[in-house]
């Protein structure tokens, strides 16, 4: 096959003449030809073979690879290496030209039962996802999927007990995802056969730098013949027989069949020395790419993450590298990962969703790390530390965008993932992307190394859905200050006091962004993030939590429903939060000192205000109605007659959240906008949606008597809508909740107090009148 395209290479060139006048090469999806002077080219790894000949004959221009409008298969991925630049690779736009790393299976199909029909593949047929028709089906599972399902679309606690694994003729290669005990991402295991307990044993659980047990309950088994019970569930034995259960409608006969083979599509790939330069890829729709989770994980220092350095499209020892107009879809694993060693790489105005893992990622190489510690309880003594400031080497990501993307629905397999990661990289910019429908963070910074990253006009909501202890916005900061023990941490800060700038060394700005968590925070600064600057934000439900770190300040910004929540500060962090929109009082755990400044805050009423100065701070904040434009439809500047502008608030754009990009901007969703529970924002006789429970205050004799209550207090449940958070809990329609994680409950406003403080746990202890007597029951807040 290479011979004859070499051959037609040349033959080609003989008809346009000199070699040194091409630019332009063309890829067609059906058949070869030479027309107008134009070199054609009936398969990609045929386009990259001219371009290494014409480098080879001296032509140093720009080239260009044109793919045609249609299916490009590739059987090994496209590699671009630093002889191509100046390259570009080119569609006809994400809508006509697809490059695809699966490959169509040629089948035969017989009854096999009822419901399933079986055809014979052949070894080299084998693949790991299945499509028909354009659409993904379901490897064979327990629990059956169910959009709403929670965790995997359906999780079990049974999923793998003795008992049912008693009905599975034969367990080996069943594959089991569960979370993390404490919802901290996920593991991923293949059964290797059943111990004398009747219990799998498994091998993987690397996927995640946190080891714990598997949760309890959040689990899910697939690729087991017998869970074959449902439509679009298939399975493939190990002689290469397809059984499928086709969905409605579907002509097997004539249905288009794919299998996926392929773990990577693009690898753009040279080194610091000798980089990849000057390269675009654009107008191409990506899709088809193998799952990767039981692939080698490597620790990203002591984040919570392990992480496989592989995607769809993968970047190492570039400079100048543009992705920009494509969709990325259907993928198994990262869609877009930036290691190591690349300079100037922009990803913009890109489409990335139904992905197995990780949007867009930045990760440097630990190698690049002064004295770098891996996992939570590691710690690099002083005596052996490396105390120079920054990297040591340029092997990590720098000055690059991620920009105008539209990401959702990553994360379907693995949820210890982000719609945007960063990790040991310096000066990264993700601006106005719209990220949402994910396990767990839309944006997550792994560590402070090396700080300088601008987060800003992002729109970020429906995050944390099948994790929890998390944010919408997620950062860690266990760089070489950190201690996984207290005291001893405070010993190491009191005695080298700028030592958290020694990673972090430039300040990381979050800005004029609108996030919403309704599983965690909205913003969540956890364990030694340090040096950041937070203004310009609206935060829609969680509010912002700064937990142990130093120099953050945190003004100008609105928490709907929600406030400020700091946790196990240090003495003398030097953090500020001023001239801040909040509607609770500080949720303070366990503070040494309320940092350098906590004051110019406005609050709802006059009793939050008192609850927080009775803590020593915020001695010149006000309270007031806010008086804002328009909070129905999530307009949030403040009238010339509020008082937030006495505290010195200033208005900030409220257009400017998400993807700007007017087509992408079409698809792209928007947050739900709350209805405000706390000040004087809402009547006391409203009823209010939660969690899928329809509740009001009790405010008449004629319902405090129905309910047999004491006093005129109580959140009655009026109705529970199926398949919802509180209609499968144990909550009951005419319930009263009298009370919330021990506080008494008089009004929603007490339980939206409660509810926004506890539901990162992701239970809910309560205490309800029913039938006249008090009663205490544990409700979940999550699926």
């Amino acid at each position: 096959m290479k011979k004859i395209a070499l051959y037609n290479f040349v033959f080609a060139l003989s008809l346009i003449g000199c070699s040194t006048t091409v630019s332009d090469i063309y890829i067609t999806s059906n058949g070869e030809e030479f027309k107008n002077g134009e070199l054609v080219f009936s398969s990609i790894e045929e386009g990259l073979n001219s371009v290494v000949q014409l480098r080879k004959e001296g032509v140093k221009n720009a080239l260009t690879i044109h793919l045609m409008a249609g299916d490009h298969r590739i059987n090994s991925p496209i590699r671009i290496h630093p002889e191509f630049g100046p390259f570009k690779l080119i569609g006809e736009g994400a809508e006509k030209t697809v490059v695809k790393g699966s490959k169509v299976l040629i089948s035969k199909w017989e009854k096999f039962n009822d419901h399933i029909f079986v055809t014979q593949l052949q070894k080299e047929d084998k693949f790991d996802q299945l499509f028909v028709n354009g659409n993904q089906q379901l490897l064979s599972r327990y629990p059956n999927y169910d959009e709403n399902g929670g965790h995997w679309q359906g999780h079990a606690a049974d999923a793998i007990s003795p008992e049912r694994v008693k009905t599975w003729a034969n367990p080996v290669g069943a594959i089991v995802h569960t979370m993390h005990s404490g919802e901290w991402g996920g593991f991923h295991y293949v059964s290797k056969g059943v111990d004398e307990n009747g219990e799998l044993m498994l091998a993987g659980g690397h996927q995640n730098n946190r080891p714990s047990k598997m949760h309890s309950k959040y689990r899910m088994v697939e690729n087991v013949f017998e869970e074959l019970d449902a439509p679009g569930e298939w399975f493939l034995d190990k002689d290469y027989r397809l059984y499928y259960w086709p969905t409605k409608g579907i002509d097997l006969g004539n249905a288009l069949i794919e299998g996926v083979q392929l773990k990577h599509l693009v690898e753009v790939v040279g080194t610091e020395e000798n980089p990849v330069r000057d390269i675009e890829i654009s107008k191409i729709k990506f899709e088809h790419t193998q799952r990767t989770f039981m692939e080698e994980y490597e620790p990203l220092l002591r984040s919570d993450w392990t992480i496989y350095r592989g995607a769809a499209i993968f970047l190492e020892g570039t400079q100048n590298v543009s992705v920009n107009n494509c969709e990325l879809t259907n993928l198994g694993g990262n869609a877009i990962l930036v290691s190591n060693f690349n300079r100037d790489v922009a990803i913009k105005d890109n489409h990335i969703h139904e992905c197995g893992a990780s949007g867009i990622s930045f990760v440097g190489s630990p190698e690049a790390v002064r004295s770098p510690s891996f996992q939570y309880d590691e710690f690099v003594t002083m005596a052996e530390m490396d105390t120079i400031r920054g990297p040591k080497s340029n092997k990590y990501p720098s000055n690059s965008v991620a920009d105008n993307n539209l990401i959702h629905r990553t994360g379907r397999v693995e949820k210890q993932t982000a719609g945007v990661q960063i990790a040991m990289a310096m000066d990264i910019t993700v601006s106005h992307n719209s990220i949402y429908d994910v396990p767990r963070a839309g944006i997550n910074i792994g560590d402070g190394t090396w700080g300088g990253h601008i987060i800003e006009h992002n729109d970020v909501f429906n995050t944390v859905l099948e994790s929890g202890d998390h944010g919408a916005f997620n950062s860690w900061g266990r760089d070489r200050f950190w201690h996984p023990k207290r005291d001893t941490l405070d010993q190491i800060v009191a005695a080298n006091p700028e030592m958290p700038k020694w990673d972090a060394i430039h300040t990381t700005v979050i800005r004029n962004n609108r996030f919403r968590c309704d599983h965690g925070w909205d913003i969540d600064l956890d364990d030694g993030s340090s040096n950041y600057h937070i203004y310009n934000n609206v935060c829609l439900n969680g509010g912002i939590k700064l937990r142990e770190g130093f120099f953050r300040t945190v003004e100008n910004n609105i928490m709907i429903n929600n406030g400020f929540h700091p946790h196990v500060w240090f003495k003398n962090s030097g953090d500020v939060f001023k001239h801040n929109i909040v509607f609770t009082e500080h949720k303070d755990i366990r503070l040494q000192d309320w940092g350098k400044e906590v004051d110019y805050n406005l609050f709802p009423d006059e009793q939050t205000l008192l609850q927080t100065q009775s803590k020593g701070v915020d001695q010149h904040s006000i309270f007031g109605d806010v008086l804002f434009t328009d909070a129905k439809i999530g307009n949030y500047s403040v009238k010339e007659e509020s008082p937030a502008f006495k505290i010195g608030f200033k208005n900030f754009d409220m257009d400017s959240f998400g993807v700007a990009n007017t087509a992408l901007r079409s698809l792209a969703e928007t947050p739900t906008i709350p209805v405000m529970f706390f000040g004087n924002t809402n009547e006391e006789s409203a009823t209010f949606n939660w969690m899928g429970a329809k509740i009001k205050n009790i405010l008449t004799m004629a319902e405090r008597s129905a309910s047999g209550l004491n006093k005129t207090a109580g959140v009655l449940i009026l109705s529970l809508e199926k398949q919802s958070v509180a209609g499968n809990s144990l909550l009951q329609v005419g319930d009263v909740i009298i009370s919330s994680e021990g506080d008494e409950i008089n009004s929603v406003a007490d339980l939206m107090k409660s509810y926004q403080n506890n539901n990162w746990k992701g239970k809910l202890n309560l205490t309800i009148f029913r039938n006249q007597k008090e009663k205490e029951i544990s409700i979940s807040t999550k699926k």
